[in-house]
């Protein structure tokens, strides 16, 4: 099987249907989008499309507001932890690297 988390980050999900599992308006959605907090994709015709870790975050995002953080802010946090996350990928793939190197293991297909 593939990655668990693949189908959360599929953009399938319409802006209404967003709505609906949020309680967003398609207001609040679209200003959250204008302030860079998220990213939906675009379908030819220019519709919205979110996926569910989007849902996620929307509801995370609608918290924070209501608790009184304001989106700069959490803009801001947003980007610290998405430069952690990076880090944390960087170091994981040279410690990778450095056990394969160790026990001679080439990279090639994964087996699963």
């Amino acid at each position: 099987m593939g990655n668990e988390s693949s189908y959360k980050d599929k953009k399938v999900i319409t802006i209404g249907i967003v709505r609906e599992l949020t309680g967003l308006s398609e207001r609040q959605i679209r200003y959250y989008e204008e302030r860079k907090l998220i990213f939906p994709e675009r379908t030819a015709g220019g519709s919205r499309k979110y996926s569910f870790a989007d849902v996620e975050l929307l509801v995370d995002i609608a918290n924070k507001i209501e608790d009184g953080v304001q989106t700069h802010e959490i803009r801001k946090e947003m980007l610290k932890a998405q430069k952690k996350q990076n880090q944390e990928e960087i170091r994981r793939k040279m410690i990778q690297g450095q056990l394969n190197a160790q026990f001679g293991i080439r990279k090639g297909p994964a087996s699963h």
